[in-house]
């Protein structure tokens, strides 16, 4: 199911996710490298949203980090949470622009799969309302699948970010029949969620090589990438990697419909 839209939906956002500088600072268990700095020099580098994933277990992100980035940013917030409550009250107390639902459990890496919507509506319905009333943009991170995707609207969610990771980890380790599946599977996911209302994001495991096809479905208005750009931070500066990944997505959309992102 190929989108009927011909050209995209809007210019196409960049969101930075900044857990992993966290990450580095917790390895040490000391104040640096800090996140919200990072954060700040995303926002200046021209990122339009910061991403913060702030765990159960604290794993990366801290409460005081969500406490500066709310101070100190002038873009949106991305507040990544599991659908808890000591989340939910966190959440009121900050208010930050979006509220991003995502799976979590303890022995995993990082986040595996999308939120099971279909299994817990009705919690989760009456879990994003105190969020939406506050006013809170809330988004559910899904799988491509069809059967979450309606269950997310059917819940009031106004936005869907959907799990990028099975098509990118396909590409990254050659399984390349596995990745096109994934990419005529997100595709037309993409597709469906537009039709039903659903403001479309995608996000987790986005490299160089893999942004362009993502960016080139029209009805994606948000890229949320992290790991990735920590990375090549490392090597080349952040403010160079965001760049480089600003140029391709500006690069899919101009090849795709003869304008930029």
């Amino acid at each position: 199911m190929p989108s009927a839209i011909t050209a995209p939906l809007g210019r196409l956002r960049l969101g930075v996710n900044i857990d992993h500088v966290a990450t580095v600072r917790n390895a040490r268990g000391c104040a640096y490298p800090d996140p919200v700095r990072a954060a700040l020099l995303a926002q200046d580098a021209g990122a339009d949203g910061i991403t913060a994933h702030l765990r159960e277990d604290r794993r990366h992100i801290a409460d005081r980090d969500i406490e500066a980035l709310m101070e100190q940013l002038t873009v949106p917030l991305n507040f990544e949470m599991a659908a808890t409550a000591e989340m939910q009250k966190i959440a009121l107390r900050h208010t930050p622009h979006a509220v991003c639902l995502v799976p979590e459990k303890r022995e995993e890496r990082t986040t595996e799969g999308g939120l099971e919507v279909a299994r817990e509506e009705n919690r989760l319905a009456h879990f994003i309302a105190p969020l939406q009333d506050a006013g809170c943009r809330v988004s559910i991170f899904i799988a491509a699948d069809q059967r979450q995707i309606e269950a997310a609207a059917r819940i009031g969610a106004p936005v869907v970010e959907l799990h990028a990771g099975a098509f990118c980890d396909a590409h990254s380790e050659g399984r390349f029949d596995d990745r096109d599946a994934e990419f005529v599977r997100l595709r037309d996911m993409a597709a469906f969620a537009h039709s039903l209302g659903l403001e479309v994001h995608a996000g987790h495991g986005i490299t160089f090589d893999t942004v362009k096809l993502l960016a080139a479905f029209p009805e994606v208005m948000e890229l949320n990438i992290g790991h990735f750009l920590i990375g090549e931070a490392i090597f080349v500066g952040l403010p160079t990697a965001m760049a480089e990944m600003r140029r391709l997505m500006i690069e899919a959309r101009t090849e795709a419909f003869g304008i930029g992102a």
